[in-house]
């Protein structure tokens, strides 16, 4: 009687344990989802409407906050779901456009998150390294570099769009890639899943290292002439301090980036 009452309560508390963890889970997620929508459509809308604001570096990080956006969109009702059930929630032919559309669109826009830090690098390391020259991404080229980022990144993971199909098991459905089916025997998504992390990870990261060393050594030995007054120092430390809080702020940016990449596949 003793072990049953014993089982009994283990069950309960595990029961609790797991319902707890599904309402924490829709609560957590739910706010993260109103914050992202809430707080990028701000950033992207404040670009568009201040006119001072319109400069290269502003266009790219509204085009890094389009992305999140976009990535919260489709990643967060699907983690809702499956909190709750582990299979496909919808099925027919809306349930498998989604099936298809939500690894592609969440790593087109992580792609294109990490392409954006590498043009906000190019663009500082311009300004930093070659002050007296014209800028090397004017403000005129942005919408191009802006709409390679997304053809780049949808071109990368549009074979997603082929591979991806509803698969039945046990009565359920499951969103798998099927990448031999879609691509023939040959195929591997193995090697296609170690290629990607190469061009967009290690390469950018390796990149991004090498451009803000480039600009944080450039800052600090940048020659003054004549003595400088209280007010020049000032300026020059509050610059080198921008330089370095910004270095450090792209590199973590692409951290989790890359992390959520790593995830993604």
């Amino acid at each position: 009687m003793n072990s049953k009452t014993g089982n009994g309560s283990i069950e309960s508390s595990s029961c609790l344990s797991t319902t707890a963890y599904k309402i924490g889970g829709t609560v957590a997620l739910s706010l993260i989802l109103a914050v992202s929508l809430m707080a990028n459509s701000f950033i992207a809308l404040i670009v568009y409407k201040t006119p001072t604001l319109r400069k290269p570096i502003n266009y790219f990080i509204a085009n890094m906050a389009m992305s999140d956006l976009l990535y919260s969109m489709f990643w967060i009702p699907f983690a809702l779901s499956a909190l709750h059930t582990a299979s496909w929630p919808i099925g027919g032919k809306f349930g498998l456009a989604l099936c298809k559309l939500n690894p592609f669109f969440r790593n087109v826009s992580i792609i294109v998150s990490i392409q954006n830090l590498i043009l906000i690098a190019v663009n500082r390391f311009g300004a930093v390294v070659f002050p007296l020259r014209s800028p090397l991404i004017k403000s005129k080229l942005c919408p191009f570099f802006i709409s390679a980022t997304w053809i780049v990144a949808a071109a990368i993971f549009s074979p997603y769009l082929f591979a991806y199909q509803l698969v039945e098991f046990s009565g359920e459905m499951w969103c798998l890639p099927r990448w031999k089916k879609a691509f023939g025997e040959s195929s591997s998504f193995a090697d296609y899943v170690v290629t990607d992390p190469i061009l967009f990870t290690y390469i950018p990261l390796v990149l991004l290292v090498l451009l803000y060393s480039i600009i944080l050594i450039k800052v600090k030995i940048q020659a003054h002439p004549g003595e400088q007054s209280a007010n020049t120092q000032q300026q020059r430390n509050r610059r080198n301090r921008n330089v370095f809080q910004m270095s450090t702020a792209i590199v973590l940016v692409f951290f989790f980036a890359g992390y959520l990449l790593k995830l993604s596949f």
